[in-house]
């Protein structure tokens, strides 16, 4: 896709264009007037990549634009990217310049940092890592005071830890997230904290218990757990499962029981399907389930969960794609409407927008 153009100027007009599109798509299904929740105009970004371009003895940022795929557009910083970011982008570009060890053969930076201020920093080469690079690389993260990461194929340098701890507030609570490289997470975090406020007040209410899916790092789960009396939690990823579990101990939440299962694997155990090792110990039969909640990829909800969130009372979904979240509304239609909307610009300037929806039995 295009690189986006980001003035501020025309912030509001490219947010309304993408809200009169949701309105339209959605129009069939009565959607209620969304909340809408707007990003920082600048600096939004916890996390972003940019390839390293070798070029007249020299090094720089560089972006490519579909339009013109093999021609490289040179940055010094970029607007989009979070302060902390901004700020040292050019300080580690020259740095690494400045050392042969870190230059030679690096081909990309990848950064991630919190509303902190605090920044996790991956350097990735075309070739492996030595001893003269793990040292010129501690030089480096203490003298720009970051965490740092050395990548290569089949190797991964951690000099002192791979994550950052990201403290969001919501609702008047500062709820405490270990953030893992190379993991998903949101990269506004300015707008989670929106999105995980407007989560918790529509859940405040439903009572019973919640399953959860595609739960991650537990980034919705924190937020939710207080409103339901037990909450039965799913994810796949490993490296995310056990983010989690530190997630929901830093924040002294007792009530979730979390399973490392695909959604499919869950909707099928609770519809009766075979066994499951990783349900071992664990009695769906014994949950009072009142809310299903999804963050689901952009492919949306496949076929198995849609069975199973039509014997719900109440669904909760955040979506990153309108078009599948649209399929998955219209195939719930004749058993729920939506009851609550809403918008978060979580990606300015671009034709993304993530929605929200309190869909509920008819």
């Amino acid at each position: 896709m295009p690189l986006p153009v980001i003035d501020p100027a025309r912030y509001e007009e490219q947010l309304a264009a993408k809200l009169a599109r949701y309105r339209a798509d959605f129009a069939a299904f009565d959607l209620p007037e969304p909340a809408v929740f707007r990003s920082a105009p600048l600096h939004y970004r916890l996390r972003a990549e940019f390839r390293l371009w070798h070029h007249d003895g020299r090094i720089d940022y560089a972006m490519f634009d579909s339009a013109e795929p093999k021609q490289p557009i040179l940055l010094d910083t970029f607007p989009a990217v979070a302060a902390p970011i901004a700020t040292l982008m050019p300080q580690l570009r020259d740095a690494i310049q400045a050392s042969e060890p870190l230059r030679r053969r690096i081909f990309q930076v990848e950064f991630l940092a919190t509303l902190s201020g605090e920044c996790l920093v991956s350097l990735v080469y075309h070739r492996p890592l030595d001893e003269a690079w793990e040292a010129a690389a501690r030089t480096l993260a203490a003298a720009l005071d970051i965490q740092l990461i050395g990548r290569s194929r089949k190797q991964k340098i951690v000099l002192e830890r791979d994550w950052v701890q990201e403290v969001l507030e919501v609702d008047g609570a500062r709820l405490r997230y270990q953030q893992v490289e190379g993991s998903f997470t949101q990269p506004n975090g300015g707008v989670n904290q929106h999105m995980l406020s407007w989560a918790r007040a529509q859940a405040k209410g439903l009572g019973g218990d919640l399953l959860e899916l595609y739960c991650g790092n537990g980034n919705f789960t924190v937020a939710l757990a207080p409103c339901f009396g037990r909450v039965l939690a799913t994810e796949l990823s490993k490296t995310s499962v056990r983010a989690a579990h530190t997630n929901l101990a830093d924040n002294n939440v007792a009530n979730v029981t979390l399973v490392r299962m695909a959604s499919e694997e869950i909707s099928d155990a609770l519809a009766g399907g075979r066994e499951y090792r990783r349900m071992q110990g664990v009695d769906p039969a014994g949950y009072r389930f009142s809310t299903l909640f999804v963050d689901p990829p952009r492919a949306g909800l496949d076929e198995g969960t849609i069975a199973l969130a039509k014997g719900f009372d109440n669904l909760l979904y955040i979506s990153c794609n309108p078009d599948t979240l649209r399929a998955n509304v219209a195939a719930l239609a004749a058993t729920h409407r939506i009851a609550a909307a809403a918008a978060f610009d979580q990606f300015p300037y671009t034709h993304h927008l993530e929605c929200g929806l309190l869909l509920q039995r008819r």
